[in-house]
């Protein structure tokens, strides 16, 4: 018994020596870790600051670029100013210029350099430079113009197919998550709408216009940060900004999910946002008649597929705030399906592009795979 009791203790005293020089081991191998994360991350940050090279040009370069701001050469208007395309320094690029009485003054236009400059993903127009003397912004040239175009087929463009519009809508929801799951300062867009959403050669969508948007911080002191908002006048464009934001003035990532799920709601049913087309679409998936109200410019919209995409859209259009989903969680689930068995893409040219399951690793994809660790998808 004394030696069974002796061998017990041997044992006992030999497994506490190897639990320690595992627990040792697991500490060093703890701290490369966290040491290879702090110099991944510092890479990252010195990669992600020499990506962000603004240039500024001389007010001479713009009045050339644009020819003297020719009528012919614009591309889009709004109470900020025109668009006008242009060759600067051999390249083609779209030209904002800043009306000094318009809607969007110098805190606007500081702002959507201050967040442009400091933000890169695949699906974020891209800021070349500005014209500070003349409140000039100048960004890489989109050529299939904005969504609310190609949704009124401007010019006779061919209209979207319902597979390109789920496409669409997904790369919407990444980047969306990804501007709100910024540390330790979330981004909040502020003006959804279809025309600030641009589409390039390959139908791949350019959030724009960030001349609004609003830069939310985290409290450091706390983990739980679902009450993040800013109280403000509020700005954005009727049918699009969130009701409780205009009543309270108090704006969140909500904010942003309200306008998304109009967005959603217009890719659906191809229709202009009237005040009761949340109500017509709930109206008609009670009835069962949600066919009815679909685009048929988009095709044969699969039933089930548009049933569950109008539930999503009312669900980001709930009228409180903290009822509606979250982008990054809850959104994606359903869309990321969607995306992955659109096997076919038709393209607004006529030509069909063929997508295989690969698709899923796509940058919108990859984004949403890894936002748990929050990896920036700048450069894929």
């Amino acid at each position: 018994m004394l030696e069974e009791l002796r061998i017990a203790k041997e044992q006992n005293t030999f497994l506490k020596s190897q639990n320690e020089e595992l627990q040792k081991e697991r500490d060093e191998l703890q701290i490369e870790h966290d040491n290879a994360l702090q110099e991944a991350e510092g890479l990252r940050s010195k990669q992600a600051e020499a990506s962000i090279q603004m240039s500024e040009f001389l007010p001479s370069e713009i009045e050339e670029a644009t020819q003297g701001f020719d009528d012919s050469l614009i591309i889009g208007r709004g109470g900020y100013g025109n668009v006008y395309k242009g060759f600067l320094r051999q390249n083609q690029v779209a030209i904002k210029s800043l009306r000094s009485n318009g809607s969007q003054g110098s805190s606007e236009f500081k702002m959507e350099v201050r967040a442009l400059s400091q933000l890169t993903h695949p699906n974020l127009v891209k800021l070349i430079g500005c014209c500070l003397e003349t409140f000039v912004l100048v960004y890489e040239y989109v050529p299939n113009g904005s969504l609310e175009d190609r949704l009124n087929c401007k010019n006779k463009s061919t209209p979207l197919s319902w597979q390109t519009r789920i496409h669409i809508v997904t790369e919407l929801c990444s980047v969306l998550a990804y501007l709100h799951s910024r540390k330790p300062h979330s981004i909040v867009h502020g003006d959804l709408k279809p025309s600030n959403i641009l589409l390039d050669a390959n139908f791949k969508i350019k959030l724009s216009d960030f001349g609004i948007c609003r830069i939310l911080c985290h409290d450091i002191r706390s983990s739980n940060d679902t009450t993040l908002c800013h109280f403000t006048d509020p700005k954005g464009t009727l049918y699009y900004i969130d009701p409780e934001f205009y009543e309270t003035g108090k704006l969140t990532r909500k904010s942003d999910v309200y306008s998304f799920g109009v967005i959603l709601l217009q890719l659906l049913t191809g229709q202009r946002p009237p005040f009761n087309m949340e109500n017509d679409v709930q109206v008609a998936l009670d009835a069962g008649k949600l066919s009815s109200l679909l685009d048929p410019l988009a095709g044969d919209w699969p039933i089930k597929t548009a049933q569950e995409l109008a539930h999503l859209a009312l669900w980001c259009c709930d009228r409180y705030q903290r009822n509606r989903p979250d982008l990054s969680s809850e959104v994606r689930k359903v869309l990321e399906p969607m995306r992955a068995s659109c096997v076919g893409l038709s393209s607004s040219t006529g030509q069909k592009r063929k997508y295989r399951q690969v698709l899923v690793a796509d940058s919108s994809t990859r984004f949403f795979s890894s936002i748990r660790g929050f990896e920036e998808t700048a450069g894929q």
